[in-house]
Parts: C-alpha cells; sequence; structure tokens
C-alpha cells in the first residue's frame, strides 16, 4: 500500500521539490500551502494550512484523514528565514519567526499523533536548517528557532517509541530556493552601528541561497529516510564544508570556531 505523505510549505522551493520526488515514487503526496489557489499548476493537491493558525491545522489534518484515512508521513517543511542584528530586529518579528519556525511544527505534530498512535504507525521529518547548530552573525533568530526544533524533536523521539512512531531531523544547507525572497530581512538602517558589516553579510548570504544546490538533493534524502526502517535522529544534506562546519563545532574550542565564523561572514 503506497504511503500516505503530507508536506507543509509544499507550494514552492524544497517542499515542492519533495512532493514531486515522491509523487514519481508512487507515494500519495498532499502538501500545504496558505493559499492553494494560487498553485493551480501543482503536481500534487495542495490543503489550506497557515502554521501559525492552529484551526486551519486541524482543517488540514481532518481533510486529509477523511481522504485517505492515514498520514504515514508527516514532513514539517514550512517555515521562514529572518535576518538581522539582533539588537534591531523587532520583538514582535523574532515571535513571528518562532511562531513560524517552532511553535506551528509542532502544533502541526500534535494535530498528526493522535492518528500515528492509533495506526501504531508514523514517522516525522523535521527539516530544521544547518545553521541551527550554530549561532550565525544576523541570522541568530533562524538559527536559534530551528535550533529549538532539533533539541524538540530529540525529545519527542523519545517520548513517542512505545507507539511505534519515529520522528528525526534534516538540516539542509544552502539550496538554490525563494527563500531569500520569502524571508523577513531587518532594514540596513543609515545610522546604524551595523550598517556596513550587515549590509555585506546580506550579500552573502543571498550569493549562498543563489548559488546553493538543487533542492531535488534534499528530496532524496527524504525519499532515503522514509524508506529505512529505523531512521537516525539527525541527517544533514549540503554541501561538504556546510555540513563539515557542525563537526568542526563540535571539535574544535570555542573561541577558534568563533574566529572562523568571523572570518567567513569579514568580521
Amino acid at each position: 500500500m503506497s504511503k500516505v505523505v503530507l508536506i507543509t510549505g509544499g507550494s514552492s522551493g524544497i517542499g515542492k521539490s519533495i512532493g514531486e520526488f515522491l509523487k514519481a515514487k508512487d507515494f500519495i503526496v498532499y502538501g500545504t500551502s496558505r493559499n492553494p489557489n494560487n498553485y493551480s499548476d501543482s503536481q500534487f493537491p495542495l490543503v489550506a494550512l497557515d502554521v501559525t493558525k492552529p484551526e486551519t491545522i486541524a482543517s488540514c489534518i481532518h481533510n486529509v484523514l477523511e481522504k485517505e484515512g492515514r498520514i504515514d508521513v508527516l514532513v514539517n517543511n514550512a517555515g521562514a528565514g529572518i535576518t538581522g542584528p539582533m539588537e534591531e530586529i523587532p520583538d514582535e518579528e523574532i515571535k513571528r519567526n518562532f511562531e513560524t519556525n517552532l511553535f506551528g511544527p509542532i502544533n502541526v505534530i500534535k494535530a498528526v499523533l493522535p492518528s500515528m498512535r492509533e495506526q501504531k504507525n508514523g514517522l516525522v521529518i523535521n527539516i530544521t536548517s544547518i545553521a541551527g547548530y550554530m549561532g550565525l552573525p544576523y541570522r541568530g533568530v533562524y538559527s536559534a528557532s530551528k535550533g529549538a526544533l532539533e533539541l524538540v524533536t530529540e525529545a519527542f523521539r523519545m517520548e513517542l517509541k512505545a507507539f511505534g512512531v519515529h520522528m528525526c531531523n534534516l538540516a539542509p544547507g544552502d539550496f538554490a530556493t525563494n527563500i531569500a525572497a520569502g524571508r523577513y530581512h531587518a532594514p540596513v538602517l543609515e545610522n546604524s552601528p551595523y550598517k556596513k558589516s550587515y549590509g555585506d553579510s546580506l550579500e552573502t548570504m543571498d550569493a549562498h541561497v543563489d548559488s546553493g544546490g538543487n533542492p531535488n538533493e534534499v528530496a532524496k534524502v527524504i525519499f532515503k529516510i522514509i524508506t529505512t526502517k529505523n531512521p537516525k535522529i539527525h541527517y544533514k544534506v549540503g554541501a561538504f564544508m556546510q555540513k563539515f562546519s557542525v563537526v568542526l563545532k563540535r571539535i574544535l574550542p570555542d573561541k577558534v570556531y568563533e574566529k572562523l565564523l568571523m572570518r567567513h561572514y569579514d568580521l
């Protein structure tokens, strides 16, 4: 029997690539979007869902379960980028980012778990980020929200083992998607002490996304995880140095690693 996969944020970018790849592998795929009607060319059905609105989460899960009778795999992919000096990002934008990148995925997990527990089987894959393994300059809020989801996943895993439900993280590096256009950028203020360094870092970040890898690479790892009997806790996908940066953080003294990051960002 073909597995039923639900992908949040499935209308573009990594989520769209995952959905198209899995559909080609004969999975039953549903994606979500805040505005499904804007994507009439989607290769798989899109269901209305805004991860910051619990009522839309409940409605989406109900609709998919009513049509298919089960959800075998949840890919928590919906997320938002944010950049800016920690001192200057407005509080409301910090809260909004955590609502999207942390509380939203948690609420989607909560909504799907009762059915997975009942069927004594299920898999949740949380899309985090390699940025979640380290506090990056001018991406501190994003690093924090994605890093928090990594830790939440570790706790969930242990709590769910008795019910036959698996959970893991997949942390991508930079991939060629439209995330740069959709992320919140704190403005480069004319009188800001961070004006030059933040402005230069913004250009570097956007260039990294533009020259990033093909998001199909993420889709291939998702397929590997789904077809693995006992998935690992953490997966990473991206350029070698991006993945290696996580290893370096683990083995290098903190201040040495900090110097490497600052050199990378020309700080």
